[in-house]
């Protein structure tokens, strides 16, 4: 699995370097995980945490067996089954350059712990949202994006080679020609689940 680009990386880790404030969790899921490249960045600030994965795609179980993530989920946040087996399992949940609606904020409400913050970056300021479901905003910033929709997370995994090498390309430079653009603009919230808040 190729590593990503160094300007990925580097937006990776500052995404990741914004819940340093905060004790270092025991575990963290992060949503549409793909390859699992912002776990395995975010692991150099929080090298004791435990990373899971879950993506729609069979890549997140690549992405554990190449030791990226400690489990890797096939399927959707918003799947009861889902989010009923990892009910209240976790510290910390990311849900990264998505446009998260509110079944998507409540099921990742379900799976975070009392206390447990939820990393969001979004197109859409998600505050109103978010306090709705019962959480407490943390810390707000806009910045630029996460990472640009890719076109690498979108090839079935089994391709390789020049295709692969193409689309990794593709998204390096979508990601240098969009940046500073309101393409590549995005709200960062921290939110914490309060000890009262009833999620689904």
């Amino acid at each position: 699995m190729p590593a990503p680009t160094a300007p990925s990386v580097r937006r990776l880790r500052s995404t990741a370097r914004a819940m340093l404030p905060f004790p270092e969790p025991e575990s963290w899921l992060d949503v549409e995980t793909g390859d699992a490249d912002f776990p395995e960045a975010a692991r150099t600030f929080f090298p004791y945490t435990a990373f899971d994965g879950l993506d729609p795609s069979p890549r997140v179980v690549h992405a554990q067996v190449v030791e990226r993530l400690e489990e890797g989920h096939v399927g959707r946040l918003t799947d009861p089954r889902i989010t009923a087996r990892l009910r209240a399992r976790y510290d910390v949940v990311s849900l990264l350059n998505q446009r998260p609606r509110t079944a998507d904020f409540q099921a990742a409400l379900a799976v975070l712990r009392p206390g447990g913050h939820l990393l969001v970056e979004c197109p859409a300021d998600p505050r109103a949202e978010l306090e709705s479901q019962g959480c407490t905003i943390v810390t707000t910033a806009r910045r630029s994006a996460h990472i640009p929709g890719r076109v690498t997370t979108r090839l079935p995994p089994r391709v390789t080679g020049p295709l692969a090498s193409a689309a990794r390309a593709l998204d390096h430079a979508l990601a240098l020609l969009l940046a500073g653009t309101r393409f590549a603009k995005a709200y960062r919230v921290i939110a914490r689940k309060n000890a009262d808040t009833s999620a689904p």
